[in-house]
């Protein structure tokens, strides 16, 4: 699967790439805090999330914080779309959210490039084949988010998750880098057809 450059030359290219990511972005990253921190209405600045990594191992997802805490009359909060700030939909249709992420890589956590983790309570819904994401590291950026990130279905999101895991290899990654910047340019594929974000995966049936 991963052959020599999975297993070893990987991991040095994500901690080269995370510092040097880090550095260059801290000065759009302060400002980002400063946006968010008066559009948040006090609900922070970070959003924390438990993900499952490699080999389903639990960590504590970083991320910018696009929506502020508003809740309905039942205390439960408000829809995706009802929540997501102004500013947010700007970081995130610019992936800026997605920085804080860099402190994963550093931590082991993450790859720069690998399927996105998702949530805990997915795991129990996949296939065995679908399962087969989490054999490598989740990233930033992936195979899935070259090709239409939030606008594709589950299905087709987590094919292209396992053909990445089949594929890993130096030149796919570099590949992906390519991919990444343009989608992020053009901003294409953040929302899916009729939500804010992604609908929430319910299984296979």
């Amino acid at each position: 699967m991963a052959g020599f450059y999975g297993r070893y030359l990987k991991r040095g290219i994500d901690i080269c790439g995370a510092i040097t990511a880090l550095v260059l972005t801290s000065p759009v990253m302060i400002v980002v805090c400063a946006w968010l921190h008066f559009a948040n209405k006090g609900a922070g600045v970070f959003f924390t999330q438990k993900r499952p990594g490699k080999n389903a191992r639990i960590f504590r997802l970083v991320k910018f914080k696009t929506m502020t805490d508003a809740c309905g009359p039942d205390g439960k909060l408000l829809p995706d779309e009802m929540r997501i700030t102004r500013i947010g939909r700007i970081i995130r249709s610019t992936s800026l959210d997605e920085l804080p992420q860099l402190w994963n890589v550093l931590r082991g956590d993450m790859s720069l490039i690998g399927p996105r983790p998702l949530l805990v309570q997915y795991l129990p819904l996949y296939s065995p084949a679908q399962a087969r994401r989490h054999e490598v590291r989740p990233g930033i950026t992936g195979w899935a988010q070259c090709h239409g990130r939030n606008a594709i279905s589950w299905q087709k999101k987590f094919e292209l998750d396992t053909w990445y895991v089949d594929h890993l290899s130096f030149m796919t990654d570099c590949r992906i880098v390519a991919l990444t910047i343009r989608k992020v340019l053009k901003k294409e594929g953040i929302s899916a057809a009729d939500c804010a974000t992604m609908k929430p995966f319910t299984g296979n049936n």
